[in-house]
């Protein structure tokens, strides 16, 4: 399949004004193909040649203002249209189209519970042509109608309201002006809850099968749709767009979500079968704010090019936390960005493939290079971006230079050099150089805190590693009177510019037992505390009265460790110390993720590990005899599920699940029951026949993924053979189960037993790749990789392998993070 250049769009661009699209698909044809008729309307402002794309199983007919053409000129997803006159034009076209089982194109999916068909279309970021025949680009905007065929008993949703004609033919109703990316359909027996608001029709969608676990939380989810889509229009002027707003949970879904107008699709992993924490929840939250954000960003106002990914995706995710904080009961929502979704902008920023928020244009020449960069940096360092900006412009300022830009661009298209000229109509301030010194520059800035004290005052330097301007807070803070308690209090927060200009100003008093910069996490730089203000982390972290603040300098240890300026070993002390009396469920749950990751997989050495697990397990015991009163569910849920990921005895959680239930709860659910089955697994404490056993008791999907996984993890020869034949030669294995397998593969307790598939991991996932496109090399790069293998001689056959010119980008990038985050956790290693 052929990649669109940006030159190649640009020319097309110029060349053509499309109209119109007319689409039938036939869903009632097979299981492999669906048919695609396609009539497109539009107009060559000169004359000369173009081409439009479809990737069809077979292409059965193709004319041109009603002459055949001769469909054997399709070469390698491109048709020709050659000697085009000035003036309108009407391409039809029809075709069988292939299903995938990738989550890309029209994905199709049969429900083991059930036997239940489903399916829907992934489109982003050029998947269209799998769908139907197109001008596969964002700047060439249309109106699309869409009839569809589809069994009788199924449901048709699109981004318009779908009527049902009878016998299985549905119409929808015609679009609004939007790109060829942004069409959606999602079809099969749906169970739906439907209600009004705002005068709209409102539905949420899942399979069958989920309808219970979605009937129990569905005035949850339409409560949080209807406050943020209340709280938009009260920031945005422009209303909201569409006819109707859907949001369909889908099975085996790539991303998190869709931002498709009118139908949102939503991984459904969102409709939860199994217990969950509020944190959880939150996350759901941000994601149906985050898409809908979406529909102003990127739906109504759409890229020219995908140079300016950012501006879709750092925007929704700003305002998808910023607007569910402000809407919703979920009012801490930037702890949880702070401590789960900052490091990944940060790790992103550090690595050689690190790029500008807005990258210039020329660095994304294909629709290929703009794939990778859908990254922490486009989503979550924008976003910290946009955090800075508001704090620096104000957001009065910020909001009115937004609605400028949707009133100028509404139904069309823009550029970074369109938003920041809006920005600056609203402002004194020079956004431009703004803009310049955030968006179009690389890395992270350091801020290193130095007070030098007298006998009556003290003075704050900041020593300023990098380029950038940042408006930041400062927090200083005592010991509580009370000599008794851990507990510190802020005794003065203000704000200062860095980098600092003139001679700091002094401050009356001692100085304070601990100063953080960055209080309040409104910029985006690593923090380096003073040596006795680290002390008092040490000792006194979690008596820091603001979560936020306790997430800033819990990011600061991570990033010290991973700098391999703070021993793996101290920063699992510190957990030790002070998650026991955390308050915040993010942090605590952020915390143990990196400990149980990166730290006791990585960053410490095999014969460290067990060490590592015990104090884990030291740890979340502490944290479930805490929660024996059941005050706190959802820090129990996350403490059982930490000890079962650390155990290094089976003894435990076979008695739990043997029993159903761990002392004093919760219960065993599905997740809970495959995560101990799965360590049981890894520790050779279980067999096939329990797997079998436990998969006939939950014959779901979830369930087949589990236990995929679990058979991976079985240490023995025969069952890592049949794993890996499995991943790299079954190609009609879907993404999920690719996923599930390759998680289940490499484990650092089977060190001896998997040593000799690393070396054949790289010509495998590279066949691999080239057999079936990005989204399974994303995953044999991202779930794949044998992470655990942290040695040199791993870091050599991963070198080696980067040089490989048959590497497709999408694995080539994935590769060159995964070998880089080799390379740091063996620095981290040998720092210590």
């Amino acid at each position: 399949m052929s990649v669109l250049t940006r030159d190649e769009a640009q020319t097309r661009a110029q060349f053509l004004d499309v109209h119109r699209y007319t689409i039938d698909l036939d869903l009632t044809t097979g299981e492999e193909t669906f048919d695609s008729r396609t009539v497109i309307q539009f107009t060559a402002t000169a004359a000369g040649d173009t081409f439009v794309e479809l990737k069809p199983a077979t292409l059965r007919s193709i004319s041109l203002d009603g002459h055949p053409l001769d469909p054997a000129d399709l070469a390698d997803n491109r048709f020709p249209l050659t000697a085009l006159t000035p003036g309108t034009h009407e391409l039809r076209v029809d075709a069988a189209m292939t299903y995938s089982r990738t989550g890309e194109g029209m994905h199709r999916f049969t429900d083991p519970t059930d036997g239940e068909t489903y399916l829907y279309t992934q489109l982003c970021l050029d998947d269209a042509q799998r769908v139907f025949a197109a001008f596969d680009q964002p700047d060439l905007k249309s109106v699309f109608a869409l009839t569809v065929t589809a069994p009788e008993g199924w449901t048709v949703l699109g981004n318009g309201i779908a009527d049902h004609q009878g016998n299985g033919h549905w119409t929808l109703a015609t679009t609004p002006i939007i790109s060829t990316y942004l069409v959606a359909i999602a079809a099969g027996p749906w169970h739906s809850v439907t209600t009004e608001h705002a005068g709209l029709p409102f539905g949420i969608h899942c399979r069958r099968s989920l309808a219970p676990h979605l009937d129990t939380d569905a005035d949850e989810i339409l409560d949080i749709t209807r406050a943020c889509f209340d709280r938009f229009h009260e920031k945005f002027d422009e209303p909201y767009p569409f006819d109707s707003y859907d949001q369909a949970f889908v099975p085996e879904f790539n991303a998190g979500a869709m931002e498709n107008p009118g139908l949102v699709t939503f991984r459904d992993e969102f409709v939860y079968r199994s217990a969950v924490t509020d944190t959880e929840r939150q996350t759901r939250g941000m994601v149906i704010a985050h898409e809908m954000a979406h529909m102003w960003f990127g739906d109504l106002v759409t890229l020219a090019w995908w140079d300016d990914i950012w501006l879709n995706e750092s925007f929704a995710e700003y305002m998808g936390y910023q607007t569910l904080a402000e809407a919703t009961h979920f009012t801490d929502t930037w702890v949880d960005f702070g401590v789960a979704r900052k490091g990944w902008g940060y790790d992103a920023d550090l690595r050689p493939s690190t790029h500008p928020v807005a990258p210039d244009p020329d660095a994304v020449p294909n629709t290929a290079s703009a794939m990778l960069n859908f990254d922490g940096i486009s989503y979550a360092k924008g976003a910290s971006a946009l955090c800075q900006l508001v704090a620096w412009l104000g957001e009065k300022d910020f909001l009115a230079g937004i609605n400028t830009h949707f009133a100028r661009h509404k139904f069309a298209n823009a550029t970074l050099a369109d938003f920041i000229d809006n920005l600056a109509s609203a402002t004194d301030r020079d956004v431009h150089a703004w803009a310049d010194a955030w968006l179009r520059t690389t890395g992270v800035d350091t801020l290193t805190s130095h007070i030098e004290e007298t006998d009556n005052t003290w003075t704050l330097t900041v020593d300023h590693h990098g380029n950038r301007p940042h408006r930041i807070a400062v927090g200083a803070y005592d010991h509580a009177p009370d000599t008794h308690t851990d507990q510190l209090v802020l005794r003065d927060r203000y704000e200062i510019d860095v980098p600092q200009t003139g001679t700091p100003t002094p401050h009356p008093g001692h100085r304070p037992a601990l100063l953080v910069l960055n209080d309040g996490d409104l910029s985006y730089a690593k923090i380096r505390l003073d040596t006795q203000s680290w002390n008092t982390v040490l000792t006194h972290l979690s008596g820091i009265p603001d979560a936020l603040t306790r997430a800033v300098i819990w990011n600061a240890a991570r990033d010290m460790v991973r700098d391999g300026q703070l021993a793996p070993t101290t920063y699992l002390e510190a957990a030790r110390t002070h998650l026991p009396h955390e308050t915040d469920l993010a942090l605590t749950q952020g915390v143990l993720t990196f400990a149980g990751t990166h730290i006791a997989r990585r960053y410490l050495a095999p014969e460290q590990r067990p060490a590592a697990l015990a104090t884990l397990t030291a740890l979340c015991r502490d944290l479930i005899r805490r929660t024996e009163d059941g005050h706190n569910p959802g820090l129990r849920l996350t403490a059982v599920r930490h000890l079962i990921d650390a155990a290094t005895q089976p003894d435990t959680i076979q008695d739990w699940l043997t029993n159903g239930t761990v002392p004093g709860g919760p219960e065993l659910d599905p997740e809970l029951n495959w995560r101990i089955l799965t360590r049981l697994a890894v520790l050779g404490a279980t067999d096939e026949t329990t797997i079998a056993t436990a998969l006939e008791q939950d014959p779901s999907a979830t369930g087949q993924e589990g236990a995929a996984r679990c058979r991976a993890a079985l240490p023995t020869p025969e069952a890592k053979a049949t794993a890996w034949n499995t991943l790299f030669h079954d190609d009609n294995l879907s993404n999920y189960l690719f996923i599930a397998i390759a998680q289940g593969f490499w484990q650092p307790e089977q060190a001896d037993l998997v040593h000799e598939y690393v070396p054949r991991y790289y010509p495998e996932a590279t066949g691999l790749a080239a057999r079936r496109g990005p989204a399974i090399a994303d995953a044999a790069g991202r779930h794949a990789f044998p992470a655990y293998a942290v040695d040199h001689d791993s870091l050599h056959h991963g070198e080696q392998a980067l040089n490989d010119k048959a590497l497709t980008p999408a694995l080539h990038r994935r590769l060159a993070d995964q070998i880089d985050d080799l390379r740091r956790a063996l620095a981290v290693r040998n720092a210590h």
